[in-house]
């Protein structure tokens, strides 16, 4: 059997959506002759935590730990708050930023490149390199972010010209947060340069959206391989789907992520149809950002919202299955074309309708269309918002709100699994 070693920061407990990924292809990668080793921190300091996930970590996988020292943790004496905010990508409004935050920021822009787990790069490189020559492993997976992880296999790949696999969860220099961390000109030169020496002498990069590929494509002639997020076979039964006309927003809500325009049309159908108003619940799960808090305040709409703040996965789960519909939102941005949220594919395999907004263009935009599971607006549609979110009513008066999904089969964790162990061998 093949030993594969993947160096990660976020493993369980680690919450959110970072984790997903590679302990589903962990899970699954022995099913095709491959021996995955997981490399991880020690004592990391993860923003969100959820116990429930260790559960899923296959009893017999190799776990490999070495101590890193932790800037977030330094931080966390001067606000504990923001400190978790900003390491878990929630980065407040410009205009709304305190001295600390501000700070944070240029800290965390400017003297930790690519990021603040950059400490971890050379105890890392003396450890692996160690573990590689004594236990023969000649390919090594790399996930960021945090993109310092992909300087480790960098160093390793030039000392033991192992095979090296750079996987980017999400972009590295395009990514939404990247222009808030007041770069000066040659911190910002520095991620450029670190960004195409990384790319250029792994062997192959992965990637999970077609944009990202594109986007890749200008800066290498490496391979480039899409794999995206998908589903995975849930033990959790199908619950009765809420009294309530619920529309469920599961996961970080960031402050570039507040659709007026959502806010406008449900404000519109709470003052026009008193029964929309009797029965309609916004339901928040996952971090919110005070900012949106504060727009749907501003469109009188508090007295509709039900947060439940961060919640377990398996809890979320459940909740995409009983809600009556899920909202996916993405920045209004060029830079978030790319991105595809992992939720996406656990909401399509809930089988309930999804009211996607984003960005023109956008990739999920596709799976939406192709997969039939929801319905996708611009930042600008407000009418076709509206006009959704009354057609989904209508449909649950008459006890008859549901969807067909087709093609979901080709985003099952093993599926995808399957499309990377081919990339290994």
């Amino acid at each position: 059997m093949k030993k594969v070693l993947i160096i990660t920061y976020y493993w369980p407990p680690a919450g959110g959506p970072g984790v997903q990924r590679w302990l589903k292809f962990v899970k699954y990668l022995p099913d095709f002759d491959i021996e995955p080793i997981v490399y991880i921190p020690e004592n990391p300091t993860y923003p969100l935590m959820d116990e429930k996930l260790l559960s899923e970590v296959p009893a017999n996988v190799t776990i490999l730990k070495n101590k890193i020292i932790e800037p977030y943790a330094w931080a966390s004496f001067f606000s504990k708050k923001s400190t978790k905010k900003i390491s878990s990508g929630i980065i407040p409004n410009q205009k709304k930023q305190s001295f600390v935050q501000k700070m944070m920021l240029w800290v965390r822009g400017n003297l930790f490149i690519p990021d603040a787990r950059v400490l971890w790069v050379k105890p890392s490189v003396n450890y692996l390199t160690k573990y590689i020559k004594e236990n023969g492993i000649d390919t090594i997976i790399t996930t960021g972010p945090p993109h310092s992880l992909h300087l480790i296999g960098l160093q390793l790949k030039e000392n033991l010209k192992v095979k090296w696999i750079a996987d980017f969860r999400d972009p590295w220099t395009t990514i939404g947060y990247h222009k808030a961390l007041k770069l000066s000109n040659s911190s910002a030169k520095k991620h450029k340069d670190l960004e195409k020496k990384v790319m250029n002498t792994a062997d192959f990069l992965l990637v999970t959206s077609p944009t990202t590929k594109k986007e890749f494509e200008a800066i290498t002639t490496k391979p480039i391989h899409v794999i995206t997020n998908g589903y995975d076979i849930e033990n959790v039964g199908r619950p009765a789907l809420d009294g309530k006309f619920t529309l469920a927003h599961i996961g970080s809500f960031l402050s570039e992520r507040n659709p007026r325009i959502l806010w406008k049309a449900l404000r519109e159908l709470t003052k026009e149809n008193e029964e929309f108003r009797k029965y309609f619940e916004l339901k928040l799960i996952g971090a919110t950002s005070q900012e949106v808090l504060d727009t749907i305040a501003e469109f009188k709409l508090t007295d509709f919202v039900n947060n439940l703040g961060y919640v377990s996965h398996q809890e979320a789960v459940e909740q995409q299955r009983k809600s009556q519909v899920l909202l996916l939102i993405e920045i209004d941005s060029e830079d978030t074309k790319s991105i595809i949220p992992g939720k996406l594919f656990e909401y399509m395999v809930s089988e309930r309708p999804i009211l996607a907004i984003g960005p023109k263009g956008a990739d999920f935009s596709v799976i939406l269309q192709q997969t039939n599971t929801g319905t996708f607006a611009l930042y600008d549609e407000k009418e076709k918002v509206k006009e959704t979110i009354l057609k989904y009513f209508n449909l649950y008066l008459n006890q008859n709100l549901k969807v067909f999904p087709v093609g979901l089969q080709q985003y099952s964790r093993k599926s995808l699994t399957k499309e990377l162990a081919s990339l290994l061998k």
